[in-house]
């Protein structure tokens, strides 16, 4: 009878200690960055301002040129784009509101505005790939080591830039880098985020 009793015993013990075991282990999973691929998807597409301070490599056939740009978003439509390098054309400032275009640089002495300003897609925006992803009824995405890359085909006409590729960091849930290409499969354009502050409504 003890034998009997001390196996019932361990059996409950067991059992006990696994169930605790397995939901700490599901709230670690939940509370933690082990996020689904869907689930860092769907926090891209859902993103509802940022500032990022990228390098744009832009690349044509006679020759290759580099930019470093500051850019910020505000859901639903404002937006800002600085040039901070090349010195030559440092300071330059795009900013949108969704209606107006504004244009300054202090050093130029430039400020216009462009009142109702049909808005030419910026593609170097991240939020333009955003745009071009969800109304894509091809876009795919897939896990490859520690990266969520997605892709979509621009609406643009534009043969330079007809497919976006962006790669997300898994863990911080930041995008790393875009690749724009043509209509051949060439890399025209190449953007390295090196500063991110993202906010999302996931």
């Amino acid at each position: 009878m003890k034998k009997i009793y001390w196996i019932i015993l361990l059996i409950i013990v067991l059992t006990v200690g696994g169930v605790f075991f397995y939901k700490n282990r599901v709230k670690n999973l939940k509370n933690g960055n082990n996020k689904n691929s869907q689930e860092i998807v769907n926090y891209i597409l859902n993103i509802s301002s940022y500032e990022v301070n990228v390098t744009v490599d832009v690349t044509s056939n006679k020759n290759s040129n580099k930019y470093i740009l500051k850019q910020t978003y505000q859901s639903p439509n404002r937006s800002t784009q600085e040039v901070i390098e090349p010195s030559n054309i440092a300071g330059i400032k795009m900013e949108n509101d969704g209606t107006n275009l504004k244009i300054e640089n202090s050093q130029l002495s430039l400020n216009t505005i462009l009142e109702n300003y049909s808005y030419l897609d910026n593609c170097l925006d991240l939020y333009s790939f955003i745009e071009d992803y969800k109304k894509d009824e091809n876009a795919t995405f897939e896990e490859k080591n520690e990266e969520i890359i997605m892709k979509a085909s621009s609406k643009t006409e534009n043969i330079y830039m007809q497919e976006k590729t962006l790669h997300i960091d898994k863990k911080t849930q930041s995008p790393t880098q875009m690749e724009i290409k043509d209509n051949k499969q060439k890399t025209t354009i190449y953007i390295l985020y090196n500063e991110v502050k993202v906010n999302s409504t996931k």
